[in-house]
């Protein structure tokens, strides 16, 4: 698997031992927005603290890149609380500040 390039706005996230990249791509955000509504509200939500784990799990399964087939996203969501949210809050950092600013 690939590493996660920070320029392009991808991070990474270790599930089942290896490292998930997540790359928020307007396809991506897009099927996220889809499923969680406005990603201003999302972000917003983030900052205020009310974001759920959910709509965490849920933007880190539509912005997945190159994940194995086997993957599902009950495993992804398992990898998350297993690390603990404060593990992923850097991961979710990246992305949401790539909705708010962009490549």
């Amino acid at each position: 698997m690939t590493p996660a390039n920070p320029a392009r706005g991808e991070a990474a996230l270790r599930v089942a031992g290896e490292m998930l990249v997540l790359r928020p791509t307007f396809a991506a955000l897009v099927a996220a927005e889809g499923e969680l509504g406005p990603l201003f509200a999302l972000v917003a939500r983030a900052a205020d603290g009310g974001l759920t784990l959910s709509e965490m799990v849920a933007l880190f399964w539509h912005c997945r890149h190159a994940a194995p087939d086997a993957l599902t996203r009950e495993a992804l969501g398992e990898a998350v609380v297993a690390q603990g949210v404060a593990a992923a809050t850097p991961v979710l950092r990246v992305l949401l500040r790539q909705v708010l600013s962009g490549r």
